[in-house]
């Protein structure tokens, strides 16, 4: 693919840079501008543009082609605004198939919890069945980072990038769906029919479907022939992975779910059931994801990947019988915690710390459905780790698990993590308590 045009990256993190990258080596006299809405513009040899002077900039035909960062909402005006002035906007994604797509196996995995997870999985049981596969998108490498690195290639797509996505896989994959990201996309239903994009195609793609996904009305309407889904475990093969499960990392029954998906996904595109069993054996927890740590006698749970109530009720769920404290609350994106609150008493939480914004909700619900709880409002994760200090006694568990983003109060949600896991040692560790 070759622009004739100067081109604008809107958007300047690691998948602008790798844009930037692939840019420079096939067309090295290529012009090309950058464009952020915060932070700082930094491609290397990019013309700085700034938001307030797109419009202008659109107008003058400074650039032929946008190529937006998934971050950024593709439901902007300014998007808008360049498709009527002809101009096109596209991403690294769909740069990464125009120039390596052709002659590879593509396996896309979404989904609004559990994706990273079974997008992980499914490539460490197709590694162990001996096929070159590569991984790339939300967890991995860029996908023009991995370029034409793999004949097989997972992909881990958010639903920014399934919003656009304009080639088809050879087996896409849908966790579950529930409500999520309606900044970006504008509306819950908005956000379903970005997600459901990546399925929702007429082609050769065989779909695979995760146990969540396979109940929800919009799923089944999106998939419509049912003769694409890839074939289902025997049982022979469901007991055999809860027993691989059993003795390795993964932990609770969502990521079984995510186990089974991701067999699937392994068997039809060429893997080894072996494979699979060695995959579920080989897998070590993503960072943030249900990462446990111990100070002193307590256990204390990094899941602050967790931006659902859903997964929330996930992280709970997988320790089932402890005393918990659970920390939640985070970043406004209208989620909806009434459920959650009716839930947290009978998955053994008896203290919740709400932090802003959304832990405001969370808090409501909780007093008025679970008053047993105790329920304290933090401002800040210092001071819920400073108030679960005094409380001890009270539980054997904490879970940060927060069901919202991060950005209100901290740059990421490994940000997050790390602070919280840096707390605990700090607060409750012996040598620092006593």
């Amino acid at each position: 693919m070759q622009f004739e045009q100067p081109v604008l990256l809107y958007g300047a993190g690691r998948e602008a840079r790798s844009t930037r990258s692939f840019l420079a080596a096939r067309q090295p006299d290529l012009k090309v501008y950058v464009t952020v809405d915060s932070g700082d513009a930094d491609i290397d040899g990019a013309e700085i543009i700034a938001p307030a002077d797109l419009d202008a900039a659109i107008a003058a035909h400074k650039f032929g082609s946008i190529i937006k960062s998934p971050g950024v909402s593709r439901y902007k005006p300014i998007f808008q605004t360049a498709e009527a002035a002809g101009v096109p906007i596209t991403s690294n994604l769909n740069l990464w198939a125009a120039a390596y797509r052709h002659g590879r196996q593509v396996i896309a995995i979404t989904g609004t919890k559990g994706k990273s997870t079974t997008a992980t999985l499914a490539h460490l049981m197709l590694t162990a069945s001996g096929i070159d596969a590569g991984l790339a998108g939300n967890v991995g490498l860029a996908p023009l980072e991995i370029a034409d690195k793999h004949q097989t290639v997972v992909l881990e797509l958010s639903s920014y990038q399934t919003a656009d996505i304009n080639f088809l896989p050879d087996i896409a994959a849908l966790t579950n769906l529930y409500p999520e990201h309606v900044d970006w996309h504008g509306s819950v239903e908005r956000y379903f029919h970005d997600k459901l994009h990546l399925i929702d195609r007429d082609g050769p793609m065989r779909i695979a479907l995760g146990a969540a996904a396979q109940t929800n009305a919009l799923v089944q309407a999106a998939t419509r022939d049912r003769s694409r889904f890839v074939p289902a475990l025997t049982a022979q093969q469901e007991q055999a992975i809860v027993a691989a499960a059993g003795t390795s990392r993964l932990k609770g029954a969502h990521n079984l779910d995510n186990a089974r998906l991701a067999a699937q996904i392994t068997l039809a595109a060429g893997g080894t059931f072996d494979g699979v069993i060695k995959g579920v054996a080989d897998f070590t927890p993503l960072p943030h994801r249900l990462e446990e740590h111990h100070f002193g006698d307590i256990a204390f749970i990094d899941d602050s990947i967790s931006t659902t109530p859903e997964a929330t009720k996930a992280a709970l769920a997988a320790y089932h019988g402890q005393r918990i404290a659970l920390i939640a609350g985070g970043h406004e994106r209208q989620q909806d915690y009434a459920e959650l609150a009716t839930l947290l008493s009978g998955h053994g939480v008896a203290t919740l710390v709400c932090l802003p914004v959304t832990g405001d909700r969370l808090a409501t619900a909780t007093r008025a459905a679970a008053p047993d709880i105790t329920v304290l409002e933090q401002p800040n994760l210092d001071g819920a780790m400073r108030a679960l200090l005094a409380l001890r006694a009270d539980f054997d568990t904490v879970i940060l698990s927060p069901g919202a983003p991060s950005y209100n109060q901290f740059k990421n949600f490994e940000e997050r993590g790390r602070i919280f896991v840096a707390l605990a040692e700090r607060l409750f560790a012996p040598e620092r308590s006593a």
